[in-house]
């Protein structure tokens, strides 16, 4: 089921749950701006997802809404994640799906960061 990214923040999605310790997650990396975990149903050898700490349920909720200090502490904790994983020099893409078209499954803000393969076009034509 994708998401309108204009709903409200849903504090029982399995983010939010995962944010509270209520379900568990292989962490790779947290601050205190974000969480950083393996995705269950990884699509590349490296799939790791990144959120933020704050209630928001898309890029465009976080980028309105958020404060300067969460953008940025967001922002630096991908690149954290990304680094501590060895992805920078073989490379890595960056995923952020917003609303029904792009397929956004679960309404809070997540980057998912794919690596470890030649991972082919960004989109099939």
């Amino acid at each position: 089921m994708a998401v309108d990214a204009t709903q409200a923040y849903d504090d029982q999605n399995i983010f939010a749950r995962i944010l509270r310790g209520e379900i568990p997650a292989r962490k790779v990396y947290e601050d205190d701006w974000a969480l950083a975990f393996h995705d269950i149903n990884p699509q590349a050898p490296t799939h790791v997802l990144v959120i933020p700490k704050g209630a928001y349920v898309s890029w465009d909720d976080f980028s309105e809404h958020a404060s300067e200090a969460e953008i940025a502490g967001f922002v630096r904790a991908v690149g954290h994640v990304a680094r501590d994983a060895g992805l920078v020099a073989p490379g890595y893409r960056l995923l952020a799906n917003t609303g029904t078209d792009s397929h956004q499954e679960v309404p809070h803000l997540h980057v998912h960061v794919f690596a470890g393969r030649p991972l082919g076009p960004m989109l099939v034509r």
